[in-house]
């Protein structure tokens, strides 16, 4: 999103299905972000279960920010926190198809929709991939909870690639993954996981290599979002240490 001379870039993470990962890969990639210069990061919680909540509350590194809003005024904050200077903002959502969906994916520059390989995963798709081509936004399928050389797999990414662009880099079934959320970690930030955190390291790269070009585009277009005076209280929208 562009507003005046400075870009915010939005990334929604949904999935019709709960299970896929959502909280989980907005966390890492949000740390990701930051640990390759990308920030500040920021994230907001619109899970009514409120998991990404608990985990950066739990968390002790000052990264990323995170945004209390709701529904209603996500619009006008998005546009509060740009003017902080955050740079990207992630977004785990409501594992529902609800009107919610629909008006974060409008919000949202780039979406990211976790499948896990199984027939019920794949099936639940469907949903949401229509309401992301509805409102013409880019995306990227990732493959997550993924073993690695089983038939299911290669199966379930080719059944996907027929839909749209599927992530190169997978995520694999790891321990490591629950396991550094438990205490507001991520895998980058725990001894032993490096398998782990060589793949969220490199799928930011595959999405971030994304957001460029859809940055490059978007400056030659005009935006849809007005320039606004500043917001005096838009500080207390961000959460930092």
């Amino acid at each position: 999103m562009l507003v005046g001379d400075c870009a915010l870039r939005v990334l929604a993470i949904a999935s019709r299905k709960g299970g896929a990962g959502k909280t989980t890969l907005t966390g890492h990639l949000a740390v990701a972000a930051e640990m390759a210069g990308c920030g500040p990061v920021a994230i907001v919680d619109l899970d009514p279960q409120g998991s990404l909540a608990d985990w950066w509350n739990r968390r002790e590194a000052r990264y990323p920010y995170f945004v209390q809003t709701k529904l209603s005024r996500l619009r006008e904050d998005i546009i509060a926190i740009r003017r902080l200077g955050v740079k990207l903002l992630l977004i785990d959502t409501p594992p529902a198809l609800t009107n919610a969906i629909q008006l974060i994916i409008d919000l949202a520059d780039f979406v990211v929709l976790p499948v896990r390989p199984s027939p019920h995963d794949l099936r639940s798709v469907g949903g949401t991939l229509s309401v992301v081509d509805g409102l013409k936004k880019p995306f990227l399928f990732v493959m997550s909870a993924a073993s690695p050389r089983a038939h299911i797999t290669r199966d379930a990414r080719a059944v996907l690639a027929e839909c749209g662009d599927v992530a190169v880099n997978t995520l694999h079934t790891r321990v490591d993954y629950a396991a550094s959320m438990v205490d507001g970690r991520t895998v980058m930030e725990v001894a032993g996981a490096g398998k782990s955190s060589q793949e969220i390291k490199a799928l930011w790269a595959e999405i971030s290599t994304k957001l460029d070009l859809l940055e490059a585009r978007d400056k030659a277009a005009p935006s849809d979002y007005p320039e606004v005076s500043p917001v005096p209280e838009a500080q207390k929208l961000v959460g930092g240490r």
